[in-house]
């Protein structure tokens, strides 16, 4: 099976890589932006004409959408989720290859939910930022393209390589400063969201599952459980070994922060980073994901500690 992969380069697109890699009845080819890419291409600024001619002459039998952007402005987001996907299926149209794609969205399409409750494909999408906006809008080019499609809502995917800004990310860095630098009190605010975390090779299983199933649609990949961060954040202080006091400011302060601090410091000094989760979602998100099971025959193997332990070993090594 021919697999065209777009964003292998990316969290998630490594790790579908390195899962497609590992199957002896897959030939993959890479493309994107970057010099290590088989063959380089932007799919924000590209011309589905220049990517219909390479379909035409690779003949994949699927294409697997992990490329987009996480960050930026509206414009940026739209021109690399939004623009890009409209592209994709445009070339994917106009191919003679007939190609199944599966596109890779984001739990951010849902919008905040109510606390207690499971989301699931039918659910009406209300985002709550440009981000969640711009994947929504790639989601229904997908399923109204005609295409035989799948779209991956992936909810909050963690572990090896999870960036370093994101909130999982920047509260391992700030407990290997307090680590670093003796700190007996880690402050930490914001803490009082949950949300649906699910290891990142895990989502790779998905996707592979996918581009080999027939299922269409909107398909929720999660593990059906909600975890409160703070939760997770003593998790991550017990497989680090972090023996300090993990202090939780009082409240939904107007900055919330991640930060540490010596215990005879001055607290009104204390430095402040951007709001934990930013993502539009509200308090709650948790994934129905009987779709998942019943249609790819996928469920998560990997718990919550086993990925933390993973983010912590990569900041451990940071210098």
């Amino acid at each position: 099976m021919r697999v065209l992969l777009l964003g292998a380069t990316g969290f998630l697109g490594r790790f579908v890589a390195d899962r497609l890699l590992a199957d002896p009845a897959v030939h993959l080819t890479a493309l994107g932006r970057r010099d290590d890419s088989d063959v380089r291409f932007d799919l924000a600024n590209g011309s589905p004409g220049a990517l219909t001619r390479f379909l035409d002459a690779v003949h994949p039998g699927v294409v697997i959408n992990c490329a987009g952007a996480t960050r930026g402005g509206a414009r940026e987001l739209t021109r690399h989720n939004t623009v890009a996907v409209a592209t994709v299926c445009e070339a994917l149209r106009r191919s003679r290859c007939g190609a199944r794609m599966v596109q890779v969205g984001c739990a951010s399409e849902y919008g905040p939910s109510q606390p207690g409750s499971s989301t699931a494909e039918d659910s009406v999408p209300r985002p709550g930022g440009p981000y969640g906006v711009s994947k929504l809008a790639a989601t229904e080019l997908v399923l109204g393209s005609g295409l035989d499609a799948v779209v991956l809502r992936v909810f909050s995917p963690v572990g090896p390589g999870t960036p370093a800004g994101s909130p999982l990310g920047r509260l391992a860095e700030a407990m290997r400063r307090a680590m670093q630098s003796g700190d007996a009190e880690l402050r930490l605010g914001g803490l009082g969201v949950q949300r649906d975390f699910v290891d990142v090779r895990d989502v790779a299983r998905a996707v592979h599952a996918a581009s080999l199933s027939a299922a269409q649609g909107v398909v929720n990949i999660g593990t059906g459980r909600a975890v409160r961060l703070r939760d997770a954040a003593a998790v991550l202080a017990r497989v680090a070994g972090y023996t300090g006091a993990l202090h939780e400011l009082d409240g939904p302060p107007t900055r919330p922060v991640i930060a540490a601090q010596r215990a005879d410091s001055v607290t009104d000094h204390a430095p402040v980073a951007p709001h934990p989760y930013p993502d539009g979602c509200g308090a709650w998100q948790q994934a129905d994901v009987r779709t998942a099971r019943d249609r790819l025959g996928w469920r998560p193997r990997i718990n919550l500690e086993e990925s933390l332990a993973d983010i912590w070993m990569e900041a451990a090594c940071r210098i």
